[in-house]
């Protein structure tokens, strides 16, 4: 007689195969079928509660000094308008689909600010689709999403990936014309690498910056209720919620989603900087403004971030790429990741975002 445990995880996988069985599968997604979807008004105090918790900058959490930074007025955290968008995702098309997370994002911008007041909605459209070499069960999609107002402008898109059981395991699905496409390439750790001395104690400008400075910004332990909250409010996929489904799921056991780790890295990174790691103030001396951001690329979650996992942040800078639209500021692109207790890296992108420069631009 098998004993309980088993018993009870064979009994969770059977109920969770059975409500797979009426979703959208990896053989029935449409490649170019577009969908409209999802009705969202954003509201003052839920950009000011997000931007409190995870993205302290001015114009995210206080009115009046929102109106002195670049962007003119209070506006939403990029990161804020990803789990807005994730939400109405999960409300709409992911609902009905057999979904098994994402591995990552390609790319996202944020091409204008999202203010108090839009009325935002959702277009979305499958690209391509294949098979998953290493998963005869699981399929994957390239899907564009974009973040729409009332008036059809758009305001942000991804171009993210999206896993999805398999109806008939082993049976290969239709195929873009494109075919399988190639792995990512490998992520090279940022741990292998030392630390830099410590930063001066002034405000950093674009020029000021050092193509492969490192830095270490910030650490969270992650509990069971935190996870479920802002899986509640922005993913409400059952692994993020249910301890029993993600337990029949690919992850095994509940975990944060990916985009909680994401806004995790975006309050780090912005506490860091507050606390004098790239705005430290010397009497007497002008300030950059660090932001907005104009989006990020290549985000991936290569490994769940489970109840009680402790991750710490790493950036390397990349790039600095100067700008003849804007020769008053550049763009800073640095390499992120982070790490849990075990070593294991869990979460990686690459970041952007503007800096004032100390002296304008002048192309040769």
């Amino acid at each position: 007689m098998k004993d309980q445990s088993v018993q009870d995880n064979l009994s969770i996988r059977d109920q969770t195969s059975a409500q797979f069985d009426t979703k959208l599968h990896h053989e029935d997604i449409e490649i170019g079928k577009p969908i409209t979807f999802g009705r969202k008004v954003v509201t003052t105090e839920e950009i000011l509660a997000f931007g409190r918790a995870f993205d302290p900058q001015p114009m995210h959490i206080d009115e009046a000094a929102a109106k002195a930074t670049p962007v003119g007025g209070l506006c939403a955290s990029g990161w804020h308008t990803c789990g807005l968008m994730m939400r109405m995702l999960c409300d709409g098309p992911l609902g009905d689909t057999a979904s098994l997370g994402s591995p990552g994002i390609d790319e996202v911008r944020w091409t204008k600010p999202v203010r108090p007041g839009d009325v935002l909605s959702c277009r979305h459209v499958v690209t391509d689709k294949r098979d998953l070499a290493s998963r005869p069960d699981v399929g994957l999609s390239k899907v564009t999403l974009e973040l729409v107002d009332a008036r059809g402008k758009v305001l942000a898109w991804w171009h993210t990936n999206q896993l999805t059981r398999k109806r008939h395991p082993g049976r290969a699905a239709s195929l873009s014309p494109g075919g399988a496409k190639p792995a990512r390439s490998p992520l090279v750790s940022l741990w292998d690498a030392p630390l830099q001395p410590a930063e001066p104690a002034r405000g950093l400008f674009f020029e000021d910056r050092q193509i492969g400075e490192i830095t270490e910004f910030g650490c969270h332990t992650f509990d069971r209720d935190e996870i479920i909250a802002f899986a509640r409010a922005f993913d409400p996929q059952p692994f993020h919620l249910d301890a029993a489904a993600a337990e029949a799921s690919l992850f095994g056991a509940l975990c944060a989603s990916g985009w909680h780790t994401a806004a995790i890295f975006i309050r780090e990174v912005v506490r860091h900087r507050l606390a004098g790691g790239t705005a430290a103030p010397r009497a007497g001396e002008r300030q950059p403004a660090y932001g907005p951001s104009p989006g990020f690329r290549d985000l991936r979650w290569p490994k769940p971030v489970y109840v009680g996992d402790t991750i710490r942040f790493r950036a390397r800078l990349a790039e600095k790429i100067d700008l003849k639209s804007r020769p008053n500021r550049g763009i800073l692109a640095s390499e992120v990741q982070a790490r849990n207790q075990k070593g294991e890296i869990v979460f990686a992108v690459v970041s952007q975002i503007l800096v004032d420069r100390r002296e304008p631009y002048r192309p040769a």
